[in-house]
Order: C-alpha cells, then sequence, then structure tokens
C-alpha cells in the first residue's frame, strides 16, 4: 500500500497515537468491549485478546501526578512507579479509568506493593512472575498463564478456546514481525531515519488497539523509508548509539534527544519499548499454548531477572548486528534492578564487545536537561 504522506508527517500520526487513542478506548468501552490494562512487557497479551479485548499500556512516563503519589508512597522511590500510582488514583490516565482489570506482575518490590494499594479501589490481577529462567520458572509461569485465562473466563463469563488463543498468537507474531523490519532500517550506515522517529512509531503502535492494522501501516512505512533511501534520502554519517536500560518514553524521551541533539543517532533501542518486546516470537507450532506463550515470555531479558543472559545475548546481537559505536544506559533514580546490573552491562560492553559505554541516571523533571547535554557531548565527541 503505497503511503501518499511524507515521512515527517506519518512519524508524528505515530506519536501522537496515544492522545488520539483516548476516544477510541470510550468508544470501545460504550461498545461493551473489555479494556485490559497493563504496565509490562511480561503482560501476555493474546490471552487478553482470545477474548476480544483491547489492551494497552497505561500511563506512566510523566512527573505530572508525582506529587499526589507521593502522599502515598515514598519520595525517594523510582518515577515510573510514583508515575503510575499517581495516574491511577487521580484518575487522570483515560486508559487506567475504562480498563476493566489491570494486570500487574511481581517484578520489583515497589510494583508489587503499588498493586497491593491499586487494588483498594482498581480491580487488579497480579501474576506471580518468577524471578529465574530455569525449568521449574517456567511450570510456575505456564501455570499463571492458565490461572489468568481461566480469571478472565470467570470475570467476562466467557469461554477462552486454544484456537482463540493461537489466532491471536499469529496476529501479535505479525506486528511484531513487522516492527522488527522497521527497526532494521537502521541497519543502514547512514541510518535513513532518526532514532527518535523509529521510537515514535515503535511507541505509537503499543496505542493500536486493533493489533491486525499494525503489519500493514508499518510494512508500508517500512517501503516507502527504503525507497526514499534508494533515492538518496538519509541521515549524516554520526556515531551510532544503541540505548539500552529502563522503560522510555514521555519525560525520558530527552535521553534520545540529548543524543541526537549532539551529534549521535540512535539506530537501536535493546530496552522494553524497542527490541526486547518484539524480538522474541510465540512458537506457533508448539501443541501447547500456554508452553508456548510462558517460553516467549518468560524468557524477555529483564534486570528482575538473576541470571540475566537472555539480556546479554541480545545487547550483544544488536552491537554486532547494527555496528554500534557507542553504549547509553539510561537508569531511574531508584530502580534498583538496573542500577546493580548496570556494572555487569559496562562490563559486557566494555570488555567482551571492546565498544565505549555511559550511564545516565535520570528521573522523569526536565532539571537536569543542562547536565544530559553536557555528559553525551562529551560520550559522542569521544567517539
Amino acid at each position: 500500500m503505497e503511503i501518499i504522506k511524507d515521512l515527517p508527517e506519518v512519524f508524528e500520526e505515530f506519536a501522537e497515537q496515544r492522545k488520539n487513542s483516548f476516544l477510541a478506548v470510550k468508544e470501545l468501552k460504550d461498545k461493551g468491549v473489555p479494556v485490559v490494562g497493563a504496565y509490562c512487557t511480561y503482560f501476555p497479551q493474546e490471552i487478553a485478546m482470545a477474548i476480544g479485548a483491547a489492551t494497552v499500556g497505561l500511563c506512566s512516563t510523566s512527573d505530572e501526578t508525582i506529587a499526589v503519589a507521593e502522599k502515598d508512597l515514598p519520595k525517594n522511590l523510582c518515577p515510573l512507579i510514583k508515575s503510575s500510582y499517581g495516574f491511577a488514583i487521580t484518575e487522570k490516565c483515560p486508559y487506567f479509568y475504562f480498563s476493566d482489570v489491570v494486570v500487574g506482575e511481581t517484578t520489583c518490590d515497589g510494583k508489587k506493593k503499588m498493586y497491593e494499594y491499586m487494588s483498594e479501589f482498581k480491580d487488579v490481577f497480579l501474576m506471580e512472575l518468577p524471578n529465574t529462567q530455569g525449568e521449574q520458572a517456567f511450570k510456575l509461569w505456564k501455570s499463571e498463564m492458565i490461572r489468568f485465562k481461566e480469571y478472565l473466563e470467570k470475570k467476562f463469563d466467557v469461554e477462552i478456546t486454544e484456537e482463540q488463543i493461537r489466532n491471536a498468537i499469529k496476529i501479535n507474531n505479525q506486528g511484531r514481525r513487522s516492527l522488527r523490519r522497521l527497526y532494521e532500517v537502521m541497519k543502514h550506515d547512514p541510518a535513513p531515519i532518526t532514532g527518535h522517529d523509529l521510537f515514535k512509531v515503535l511507541y505509537g503502535s503499543t496505542f493500536k488497539f486493533d493489533r491486525s492494522q499494525i503489519p500493514e501501516e508499518v510494512d508500508a512505512l517500512v517501503e516507502k523509508i527504503e525507497k526514499e533511501y534508494a533515492e538518496g534520502k538519509m541521515q549524516e554519517k554520526k556515531p551510532r548509539i544503541l540505548v539500552t536500560g529502563c522503560p522510555i518514553g514521555g519525560a525520558t524521551e530527552k535521553v534520545i534527544q540529548a543524543i541526537e541533539n549532539n551529534g549521535g543517532i540512535v539506530v537501536t533501542y535493546e530496552n522494553c519499548t524497542g527490541a526486547k518486546s518484539i524480538d522474541k516470537l510465540v512458537d506457533e507450532e508448539n501443541p501447547d499454548v500456554y508452553c508456548a506463550l510462558a517460553r516467549r515470555y518468560l524468557n524477555i531479558g529483564c534486570s528482575v531477572m538473576t541470571p540475566n543472559p537472555n539480556r546479554l545475548e541480545l545487547l550483544g546481537r544488536l552491537i554486532d548486528e547494527y555496528r554500534v559505536d557507542g553504549v547509553v544506559e539510561m537508569i531511574l533514580q531508584a530502580c534498583h534492578t538496573y542500577n546493580v546490573e548496570s556494572t555487569g552491562i559496562r562490563r559486557f560492553v566494555n570488555e567482551k564487545k571492546n565498544i565505549p559505554y555511559i550511564g545516565v541516571e535520570t528521573d522523569y523533571s526536565q532539571a537536569d536537561i543542562g547536565q544530559l547535554n553536557t555528559r553525551i557531548a562529551a560520550f559522542i565527541e569521544m567517539l
């Protein structure tokens, strides 16, 4: 399908997808469509999709409601948790407001306690995520898939068949393949588009309630990018940066801007909004759908896992495939799991991959933009 709009206009449409979907979620509710909200990449979307539910990521990337959250939560807590709770309790997040249920997961201690408080005013289903990835952990996670399925059946008075789950798996896999093709355009050197424009599409696509629409839209965008690249339209050659660490979005897009305003270009994202969420597919051939889902989701390389070899495997692969010149790790203040793991990431990047690494700690305020620019500009100049 030919895209008539110019690329900048398309990128901005994806960037605005979250805001533009506020009205759409109300329309879904008015039609009786279930809405299931979540905060984490470990959320098994396919089980909710099997009942025809719209799945949506909930608001958690702004400091707008943090002051309200701090009435119940400690000030020295991760801003992502405070933002999530603040948007929930103030009802300033329409996605949270219209969600029939919020699916949580036992990732870090702060989020577990947040879900406990949140359950006082919202239906919360908490999935027991293991913090290891061995066989015993897999058995537990598979049983959680089944428990979640049974919860949805009871809550919405429906029956979820394996065929419905298989269909949802195919739809989501098709979307992941298309999004992978999109971020793989950044293997070109020079890059065809900016890393920020790439991020707009990756993030914006998570607010597509009909996930079957993603392949057509994204494939058309990839064709447009490749066509223009062949015609000589591309970015200047710049140091190629990989971004890793905590989830990026909203306020923390300041890190992407600091990189690209100071001479670098982000060619790939390892974190949740990037490769981590779409790199692995669910095995469509596995006769046991719950086994297939459990394997795929448990293998996500998040810092809550100990040990965490899958993060290093993905990180190393991205560094090689995208010919990365330097790694920037974004760590949210008081995010203990990513903060502690940063030592291992720095060693891996410096000693195994022999390229420079910088870790930047930040929060959701804009007060440190000058400092971020100074540090990242010096890092890029060194490259």
